[in-house]
């Protein structure tokens, strides 16, 4: 592949993974251990991420069970919980942290769904923004002798990089939508 274009496609991969990313900490009324992946406990003065200092595991669809290795964190674990925007309140027996998951409301899933699409706006946006600079970037190389045929061929496999991406984008908000809507 012409390293003219694989650079932008990077780009665009790295917006679809960062988007993947940020739909997996979006709860859908099911335990996903992943809505966890943000949280960092105080481990002796530096902040770590949550899973690695303890074990997450769900032994019920709508139910996180938090094992921390030390039980001296199981404060700093129950900090973090209700300081983060989860909306969750832990309950703990000295050795484990249980987040039970409530029913979604209608209203709460609908709430949810648009946060999804404004995520994906977001995430098509960023990928226009870099087929945009890829297609400057093309014009200029038409003040060094390339020509307009390649100059051409280079835009339209940028555009057709472009559609497959915002694909891909709207594929994942589906997807998760469905997951969020399903009762």
């Amino acid at each position: 592949m012409d390293e003219r274009i694989q650079k932008y496609e990077e780009k665009m991969k790295k917006t679809l993974v960062s988007l993947e990313g940020e739909l997996a900490t979006i709860r859908a009324g099911r335990a996903n251990p992943h809505i966890l992946d943000k949280l960092t406990v105080d481990y002796y003065g530096a902040p770590t991420p949550l899973q690695q200092v303890a074990n997450i595991t769900v032994p019920e669809a709508r139910m996180i069970q938090i094992q921390p290795w030390e039980s001296s964190l199981i404060k700093g674990i129950e900090k973090a919980i209700l300081t983060s925007d989860l909306g969750l309140n832990p309950s703990n027996d000295g050795k484990v942290i249980r987040l039970v998951f409530p029913e979604l409301t209608e209203e709460r899933r609908k709430e949810l769904v648009k946060d999804v699409k404004k995520k994906g706006e977001g995430a098509k946006v960023a990928v226009r923004n870099i087929r945009r600079d890829a297609n400057d970037a093309y014009k200029k190389l038409a003040k060094q002798d390339v020509s307009e045929d390649e100059i051409k061929e280079l835009e339209d496999k940028i555009q057709k990089s472009t559609d497959k991406y915002i694909k891909e984008v709207d594929a994942a908000v589906d997807a998760k939508s469905k997951e969020i809507m399903t009762v």
